[in-house]
């Protein structure tokens, strides 16, 4: 059988994040990937300068699209920027039952552009956190979810992805990317434990696109079988050859995208 992920999330038409990132990790990474857009962004390696949300039926008609003819083995959630996409989305989960979801909470580009609207929040974490095998948030993102201060240290990190479990998530990958230090830490946190993933921190401008990259890669080691553990620890390992890779490619005058297909581009 193919391994087939979809990919639930806003087009960059910088082609370094969102749909066209998560579809580039699929194929790298030896899965077949489909897409369900949710919005289109005027968007470059310098910033988001539009939105154009698309209409929640629309999103509808695609997931239905999809689902019903793919054999999907795994989804990957990214920009949802209001309640009804969001509501569509969770909607479509509940009709389809895909067995593993993994949900970006993305709320800000890399360029600083707010990618969703405030009062979408509540709905991210009332409707989708039960619906996901694991959620990724960054440090800011799990910060602005949880009303406090972006967390320093480790402990901290740890500390709230307990409380995002407690707000509903099966599952958190707290990512340390935005952190400091010589090593770039990721804990996992279940209600049973906690488990730390370290790479070295690769110091590039070129991380536009590093989020959606992991979570799509988490997905795309799910889809083809790996437990949760082994499926971060993969995505973690392409994540930081493709951000070491990154310095051989000249993409656009601000902060670069990652380079998905460093293992074939020669």
């Amino acid at each position: 059988m193919t391994a087939i992920a979809v990919t639930i999330a806003g087009s960059d038409s910088g082609g370094g994040a969102g749909i066209q990132a998560d579809l580039k990790t699929f194929s790298a990474l030896g899965v077949y990937g489909a897409s369900v857009i949710t919005a289109l962004t005027a968007q470059n390696t310098m910033g988001v300068t539009a939105i154009h949300d698309a209409p929640a039926d629309f999103v509808t008609a695609q997931i239905d699209a999809v689902f019903s003819d793919l054999a999907v083995n795994a989804v990957k959630i990214g920009m949802l920027s209001r309640t009804d996409i969001i509501n569509a989305v969770a909607d479509g989960l509940d009709r389809w039952a895909p067995a593993f979801t993994v949900l970006d909470p993305v709320m800000v580009a890399t360029s600083g552009d707010r990618l969703i609207h405030e009062d979408a929040v509540g709905a991210i974490v009332a409707r989708l956190f039960p619906r996901a095998i694991l959620i990724t948030p960054n440090l800011a993102e799990a910060a602005t979810l949880l009303n406090e201060p972006m967390a320093q240290d480790t402990a901290t990190m740890e500390r709230q992805g307990k409380a995002l479990i407690a707000l509903g998530a099966r599952a958190v990958l707290m990512k340390g990317g935005h952190g400091t230090g010589q090593e770039s830490v990721d804990i996992l946190v279940t209600p049973e434990r906690s488990e730390p993933f370290s790479a070295p921190r690769i110091a590039t401008k070129n991380t536009h696109g590093t989020g959606c990259t992991l979570s799509s890669a988490i997905a795309a080691e799910l889809a083809k079988g790996q437990s949760l553990s082994d499926a971060i620890r993969s995505a973690k390992v392409y994540v930081t050859e493709a951000l070491a890779a990154s310095e051989t490619l000249h993409i656009g005058k601000g902060s670069g995208p990652v380079h998905h297909f460093h293992s074939y581009w020669k």
